[in-house]
């Protein structure tokens, strides 16, 4: 979405409760013998009516990878920097559209590459520090300005991939400065145009921290490995943003409390307080609600959906806005070849996956992106389900009796995209060996070891991962995924990378889109990683809650939570 040449602005003076807008009416159903022994956990009262208990618990199906949004990527953690922290810009509700939220507008000059934004005035930061320009400058600069191991993948994961090189490699950034003009007005210029920057903006990744706490607890002194970061000290027990709740303790392997900001710019909402308690396996998730233990939680596995709808529990589906596919490391010897890559792809009946492993509502994939994103390719070439043609190629590329390859799969976790990871393998398995492609079981705990073993390292083979879309532009799917060489594919094809470079600066949607298509079928000819669905998240809640802002890209924010006990 570009805003070249236009003045957007929006009037957000408070952040109000409010309905599910995605179509789906969230209905007040009974629940019986809800218990709320676990609610006295929390600590805070503000806003909440007296006879509403404020406290939310919500299970997370793991551990955040870090409490500094701009060293995250995951889900989890974006679900707590969501509450915590808020950015220049927003989301609208029910959406996957950018709106104003702590820039309440902005103008953009005719040649796209400088950004006036005027600031919301009045709010604070956790810590009392000022939001202001030249906290908005101190946050771009930061970024801009890593270092070593915090350009891995494994930290500034989006920024590298979304603009695209930082203060010691210019010739390739996006970003070129900031300027705090006024107290409420800040000037960001680029170096070459980025269609999606103000979409980009309304990432977790890309949140307004108080400068003054990120200096006290030493926010860019990242150490360990590219493989196995260690975490800071701000980004395990102090991050601070400008958001409705703050940070209270996060107590590793069990949970997360916050507590709501007293001097919050905008409405606070009921909850006072919010626990974001661990529970990995689907089924305990499941069992906790049962047991009236918390209040609602994501990622509800395929084959619990009808049955907690039946017994009277509120679950909802997200609209899908993800992609799940099967990535293939082309550092292994196998994997180069493309009629590997194509036998593969040929061996998997995506319709069988989605039928027995994914929730109902989910797609089956022909490319990476949805297909309300623009650039979506009605004609791409397709790999049918033909088990014949995958042994054929195989044997044309001279592994007539197939071939071994490590397949790696995340335990302890449920994402978007894949609620049952296990499941999902098991499935892809039994077809792969089918065609005589033996699999070496490789599962790793989704925290600390699954992505740092296949973002960051060559460690791995055919993997499962995918993608819950940010905002609505075709860069943040292909761009993200097939922009540049990186360790989780293994390849390097000036080709697709320079198209995708092009495409991103085109301000014109109706110039943009043709070259997207075409880029969505050279991917797809080269086959880097198999699309095979977009699957349709279900989440569940017990009676108490009302109405809960469902997103499909997932901008979740508990302020806006309705309960009615």
């Amino acid at each position: 979405m570009s805003y070249a040449g236009r003045s957007t602005s929006g009037s957000r003076p408070k952040r109000r409760a409010a309905a599910i807008t995605t179509g789906i009416a969230l209905s007040a159903l009974i629940l019986s013998g809800c218990a709320q022994s676990e609610r006295d956990e929390g600590t805070g009262d503000a806003g909440a009516s007296s006879d509403v208990d404020g406290t939310f618990v919500f299970a997370a199906s793991s551990d955040p990878k870090s409490l500094d949004p701009a060293f995250a990527s995951d889900g989890e953690s974006f679900r707590v920097s969501r509450q915590i922290f808020e950015g220049l810009v927003g989301v609208k509700p029910g959406t996957a559209d950018p709106e104003p939220l702590l820039a309440k507008s902005w103008e953009t000059s005719e040649d796209a590459l400088t950004y006036t934004f005027e600031l919301q005035d009045g709010v604070t930061f956790h810590d009392g520090t000022d939001f202001n320009a030249e906290a908005v400058c101190a946050n771009f600069d930061r970024w801009y300005n890593f270092t070593g191991i915090q350009q891995a993948e494994s930290l500034a994961y989006y920024y590298s991939k979304l603009f695209k090189g930082f203060a010691d490699t210019p010739e390739t950034a996006t970003y070129e400065s900031c300027e705090a003009t006024g107290e409420t007005e800040a000037v960001v210029t680029l170096a070459k145009p980025f269609a999606g920057f103000i979409a980009a903006l309304s990432l977790p990744a890309f949140s307004m921290q108080s400068p003054t706490a990120m200096d006290q607890y030493a926010a860019n002194e990242a150490s360990g490995t590219a493989e196995a970061p260690t975490l800071t000290e701000y980004a395990k027990s102090h991050p601070t943003g400008t958001g409705p709740f703050k940070f209270e303790n996060w107590e590793v392997g069990n949970q997360i409390t916050l507590s709501a900001y007293d001097d919050y710019w905008g409405e606070q909402g009921q909850v006072t307080d919010i626990i974001f308690r661990v529970i990995d396996d689907p089924n305990s998730r499941r069992q906790s609600l049962e047991a009236g233990t918390i209040d609602g939680y994501d990622l509800v596995a395929p084959a619990d959906t009808k049955s907690l709808a039946d017994a009277g529990y509120n679950v909802m589906a997200r609209e899908p806005f993800t992609i799940l596919y099967l990535g293939m490391n082309q550092k292994v010897e196998e994997l180069a070849d493309p009629l590997v890559r194509q036998a593969i792809a040929h061996a998997i009946d995506k319709q069988a996956l989605v039928d027995q492993t994914l929730p109902e509502g989910t797609k089956v994939a022909s490319q990476f992106i949805p297909d309300v994103v623009n650039g979506y390719n009605e004609d791409v070439t397709e790999y049918e389900y033909d088990p014949e043609k995958a042994k054929s190629l195989l044997a044309e590329a001279g592994y007539p009796d197939g071939f071994s390859v490590d397949f790696n799969y995340p335990t302890g976790v449920s994402r978007p995209y894949m609620p049952t990871p296990e499941q999902v393998y098991t499935n892809i398995t039994a077809q792969l060996e089918d065609v005589g492609i033996t699999v070496n079981p490789q599962p790793n705990k989704w925290s600390p070891d699954y992505l740092d073993r296949v973002q960051a390292s060559e460690d791995h083979g055919i993997h499962l991962l995918g993608w819950t879309g940010d905002y609505n532009d075709t860069d943040n799917f292909v761009g993200v995924f097939f922009g540049g060489e990186k360790p989780e594919f293994g390849f390097n094809n000036p080709e697709i990378f320079d198209a995708l470079e092009e495409a991103r600066q085109v301000s014109s949607l109706e110039e943009q889109t043709p070259l997207y298509e075409q880029i969505n079928e050279d991917i797809a000819e080269f086959v880097p990683a198999i699309p095979l669905a977009h699957p349709a998240p279900s989440l569940a809640f017990n009676e108490r809650v009302v109405s809960y802002p469902a997103s499909p890209v997932n901008d979740e924010v508990f302020n806006k939570i309705e309960l009615n006990k």
